[in-house]
């Protein structure tokens, strides 16, 4: 009897102490295969030792269909981390059109402020029904407040698939907010002016994009004529380098300063182009224009750093449209039309930059060859397989919308659009007469990446009424691009923001059931859930009373 007694309060005296450590020790366990409830370092590194607290409104909350409680779920449980590495975190759960008497301005407030929202169509039923999703979040830090978006829309996807797509960008949807709202801006880039780049009009929603994370300043290259060495010290102060679309040719002088730019670290990024040909120039009496080679004294520049752009324009059956105006007179009306010198370049999912991205829009874009050297080199895009060259000159009329393309003549293969180059660089002016004096020359380069994407238009936004457009969205047609969002990711990843893209490359499974089979199989799952267990526990007691009685009779 007295062990008895020892061993219960031995047992009830560990459990005690269980209980004690349990809540001193706190401790999560992610089970999950790819650890989707696990945030990386750098999303960590972001909510720790906060000085004010970051206000978080997510607007996915109502009654959705069965995708979007999924999506609201996930969102519950990274956010759920996020507060668990920060006690400053707050959280509101807001359904923004759950009181018939504020809906309707609820709705007009968000769309203002830029919340698109999502109008879902269900037929399921035979009858169709519309709801409105603000698949949204606001964060607010101090003084500051960003929009966060929880679904990435795209052309292509089936809703299950956007589901999928926004699930595995959670965690960096929410850590880029975070990052805009908290860190302090450390790396600057130069936009390069002074050889007939893009006016600042045309780039202002690229500017205004790659503005809450770094410093922005424009360099002209013009003092280089005079004082190149102190144009190449200046330039060196800049982590990247941008050059939108240029149409001036470059100086031996401008070259060499671009290119030890280069070989001390400097990253850069070109969007330039091998053919001169534009779609306005296409709206005139005559409805088209003549292709002309551009030259833009690079092609030594280039090859040296082991890529080349090809004078030719690319062509692809899978493109997107143009909008004409077709009949007369009262009569035309506006048609979209496909357009097959607008290719939509499909992403390298197995590269940061390109991984889960939107299709994205070129125009009179030209192949880049890639060449043998020491040089890294990833093709970040390419057009389709179904493309085919065209050189130049060459006329080109908005009349050849109206034709069917021969199918059997675009058989070039997928064509590079854009290329990223890593590595220790060197010199173009190796060996060869320096056409000024520099101070500490460099034959061979510190490590460095640039990328080369062979249209200016890609970073080209629309302007309606001197007001510049959102880049990548297209109002004739309502399509959207991935532009805006590769771009970002190319300035990111070359100024070594990898935390953020470590974050863009997360992998996450979502198995969905299969809606056409759920309806399908409706009665029979239904038999098997409900009247099955009702058939067995009847037998059970069937079987029960009649051993019982068998028994005691």
């Amino acid at each position: 009897m007295k062990k008895t007694a020892i061993n219960i309060l031995g047992v009830l005296a560990g459990l005690v102490l269980i209980n004690f450590i349990s809540g001193k020790v706190y401790k999560r366990f992610d089970l999950t295969e790819d650890k989707r409830y696990t945030l990386s370092e750098s999303s960590k590194a972001l909510v720790q030792d906060l000085d004010a607290p970051i206000i978080i409104d997510m607007f996915l909350e109502g009654d959705f269909p069965s995708e979007f409680r999924l999506l609201r779920s996930e969102t519950r449980h990274i956010l759920e981390e996020f507060t668990l590495e920060s006690d400053k975190i707050l959280i509101n759960f807001i359904n923004p059109i759950e009181d018939e008497n504020t809906r309707q301005r609820n709705i007009e407030e968000l769309t203002k402020s830029g919340l698109e929202p999502y109008i879902n169509t269900d037929n399921s039923t035979g009858k169709v029904t519309q709801e409105i999703i603000f698949p949204w979040a606001f964060a607010s830090y101090k003084n500051n407040t960003v929009k966060i978006p929880l679904l990435k829309r795209s052309l292509t996807q089936s809703l299950n698939e956007q589901i999928t797509t926004s699930i595995q960008s959670l965690e960096y949807a929410f850590a880029d907010g975070f990052s805009k709202l908290t860190k302090a801006k450390s790396k600057s880039i130069a936009v390069l002016k002074g050889n007939g780049e893009l006016n600042d009009l045309y780039i202002a929603d690229f500017l205004q994009t790659v503005r809450p994370y770094y410093n922005l300043a424009q360099f002209t290259l013009d003092s280089v004529a005079s004082n190149p060495q102190g144009t190449l010290d200046k330039l060196k102060f800049y982590d990247l380098i941008v050059v939108a679309k240029p149409s001036i040719a470059f100086s031996e002088n401008e070259k060499l300063v671009l290119d030890q730019y280069l070989l001390n670290g400097g990253k850069s990024l070109w969007l330039t182009e091998a053919v001169i040909m534009d779609k306005d120039s296409l709206y005139n009496a005559t409805n088209s224009s003549v292709s002309v080679l551009r030259d833009l004294n690079l092609n030594d520049f280039f090859f040296k750093y082991g890529a080349r752009i090809n004078p030719s324009l690319v062509k692809d059956l899978y493109s997107a449209p143009i909008v004409l105006a077709i009949g007369e007179g009262s009569q035309a009306q506006l048609q979209p039309l496909q357009w097959q010198y607008s290719p939509l370049a499909k992403s390298n999912t197995s590269h940061p930059i390109a991984k889960n991205l939107e299709l994205v829009k070129f125009d009179f874009a030209s192949p880049i060859d890639t060449l043998k050297n020491n040089i890294k080199k990833t093709i970040l895009l390419q057009s389709s397989p179904k493309s085919m060259l065209e050189g130049v000159p060459t006329e080109i009329s908005l009349d050849a919308v109206t034709k069917s393309p021969d199918v059997e003549s675009y058989n070039k293969g997928a064509q590079n659009l854009a290329v990223l180059l890593e590595g220790e660089f060197s010199s173009v002016y190796d060996k060869r007469v320096l056409p000024f004096k520099v101070r500490d020359f460099k034959n061979k380069g510190i490590a460095s990446k640039m990328v080369i994407v062979s249209d200016g238009d890609i970073i080209k936004n629309k302007v309606v009424r001197n007001q510049p457009q959102e880049l990548g969205f297209d109002e004739l047609t309502g399509k959207a691009f991935g532009n805006k969002e590769f771009l970002l990711n190319i300035v990111n990843y070359l100024l070594d923001d990898n935390g953020l893209i470590n974050i863009r490359t997360k992998e996450i499974g979502v198995a969905f059931l299969n809606s056409d089979k759920v309806e399908s199989d409706k009665s029979k799952w239904q038999l098997i859930n409900i009247a099955l267990p009702l058939v067995l526990l009847g037998l059970f007691g069937f079987a029960f009373n009649y051993f019982r009685k068998k028994k005691y009779s």
